[in-house]
C-alpha cells in the first residue's frame, strides 16, 4: 500500500504493483462495471475499461445533452 497526502488528508492505496490488470480481470471477470454520466471523464475512462477486456456499460439521464 502507498500512502497519498492530499493537504491534511491521508489515504491508503492499493498500488499497481500490488493488484496488477491480470489481477484486476480475473477478479472482475463475471461482473459489469456500469459508467454512470458520461461529463469529461467518462468517454476515456469506459473506452479504457472496454480496451483492458472488462464488461462496461454506460448510463445516462434520458434526454441529457450529451
Amino acid at each position: 500500500m502507498a500512502e497519498l497526502k492530499f493537504g491534511t488528508e491521508k489515504e491508503n492505496v492499493v498500488t499497481r504493483e500490488e493488484f496488477p490488470l491480470e489481477k484486476a480481470l480475473e477478479t472482475l471477470k463475471e461482473e459489469t462495471i456500469a459508467i454512470l454520466g458520461y461529463g469529461v471523464q467518462g468517454p476515456g475512462q469506459s473506452l479504457n475499461l472496454r480496451d483492458n477486456g472488462f464488461n462496461v456499460i454506460v448510463g445516462q439521464r434520458k434526454n441529457s445533452s450529451s
